[in-house]
């Protein structure tokens, strides 16, 4: 089991919210070093707060990294875009100490643009069928 500890993820400044949450959750009111474990966090304040927590022990960044593209690729299936398959090859190289930093930085600014591209076509076409329906309600009365 990999531990931190309440200190150690104060030290990351977390939201207020999900810090409180914890420490209650906890049955405490201040930061300690008593070991936690991320089986806790989870548990209290689920998987997004437990992976914000990940920052608190860098010690395990490749495992951090790895269980990232483990997650991602659950759901590779619904990326259509080439970019997005290609930033989890470069963040799994990375992990694997295979590609650069700067090679990820480009992979992810990559595989954003795409993300920006799908929304933008999705919103699109969430209008043109709304501005038709409008069309359609106009032309019918």
């Amino acid at each position: 089991m990999i531990y931190t500890t309440l200190t150690r993820i104060r030290a990351q400044g977390p939201c207020s919210e999900g810090w409180t949450k914890l420490l209650r959750g906890l049955g405490k009111t201040s930061p300690d070093d008593e070991p936690l474990g991320f089986d806790a966090i989870l548990r209290i304040n689920g998987a997004d707060d437990a992976l914000w927590c990940l920052r608190a022990e860098p010690q395990h960044d490749r495992l951090w990294r790895m269980v990232a593209v483990r997650c991602a690729r659950t759901v590779q299936h619904l990326m259509t875009d080439p970019r997005s398959l290609a930033a989890l090859d470069v963040a799994e190289r990375h992990a694997n100490g295979n590609a650069t930093d700067a090679e990820l930085a480009a992979a992810w600014a990559a595989a954003r643009a795409a993300a920006g591209a799908a929304a933008w076509a999705a919103a699109r076409a969430a209008a043109m069928k709304r501005a038709g329906e409008i069309l359609l309600s106009a032309v019918s009365s």
